[in-house]
């Protein structure tokens, strides 16, 4: 890390303000580059390569990319305070993967809470524990994907297992040291029958402290994504889920796990 942490680097594509998603209250959310899984309904395609990329977009191209500091970041971050104070809002990192900029992510999290700011992180937990750990005592809600209970179907369709997610969960959980908030992204093919949404909950249901889950349900609001960078989007067969089969995914894990579900989040 940089000798001052504000002045660390890193790189990122989006800022979004003003969000009322991935956290309480309103929320500036800071997209990081960079993933470890290559999941095949992504809607941030972008995302995935840490390096700068260019994709086109309404028919024009578009930097994807930007190398920044912390101290810059929060410039834009702290523009919203009013917000904050009022909503119970503030600053969520996502990405990709925000653990894959170890350095980054930490010194973000430690800045905006040197600032007065809550913090929350949208993540896979795909890393190491230990970093994890070290971002723990800047963080107020941890939003942990766990998208499958069976390794072999999660690999199939992110291209790594899960048991490295899972295990993080557990570590996280018992800790203590932060809200942790369990979300499950609903794919059709892949996770949207109510033993396997019972199978996550029941999970979600076993790790100490974790009171809520969220059922993200599946969108294709970032397939033209795909056409941009010239990569093809395998899901687009896929139809998203009604209004039904959500409250029906609902209820099967309100009924094992006892959790406060919601869908969205």
């Amino acid at each position: 890390m940089a000798e001052n942490y504000l002045d660390t680097k890193g790189r990122i594509f989006d800022i979004q303000r003003f969000s009322i998603h991935d956290g309480k209250g309103i929320r500036t959310i800071v997209f990081l580059k960079g993933c470890v899984l290559r999941c095949k309904w992504c809607c941030n395609p972008e995302s995935q390569e840490y390096k700068i990329q260019t994709m086109m977009v309404q028919g024009k191209p578009k930097t994807i990319g930007r190398d920044v500091t912390v101290r810059e970041v929060l410039e834009t971050v702290v523009k919203d305070r009013p917000y904050y104070r009022r909503s119970s809002g503030g600053m969520t990192l996502s990405g990709g993967e925000s653990l894959c900029q170890p350095e980054f992510c930490t010194a973000l999290l430690r800045g905006a809470k040197e600032l007065g700011i809550t913090t929350a992180l949208e993540s896979m937990a795909c890393a190491d524990y230990s970093v994890i750990e070290k971002i723990l005592p800047y963080l107020d809600q941890y939003l942990m994907d766990i998208k499958h209970t069976d390794p072999q179907k999660h690999k199939e369709f992110t291209g790594k297992s899960n048991e490295l997610m899972m295990e993080n969960a557990r570590k996280v959980a018992a800790s203590g040291a932060t809200e942790l908030i369990i979300r499950v992204p609903v794919i059709p093919t892949f996770n949207a029958t109510e033993s396997e949404i019972e199978g996550i909950a029941k999970f979600a249901a076993s790790l100490p402290g974790v009171k809520k889950l969220h059922l993200l349900p599946y969108h294709r609001l970032g397939q033209d994504k795909y056409d941009g960078l010239g990569r093809t989007y395998e899901m687009k067969h896929i139809v998203p889920p009604t209004t039904e089969e959500m409250n029906k995914l609902l209820r099967a894990a309100q009924r094992v796990s006892g959790l406060d579900c919601q869908i969205g989040g």
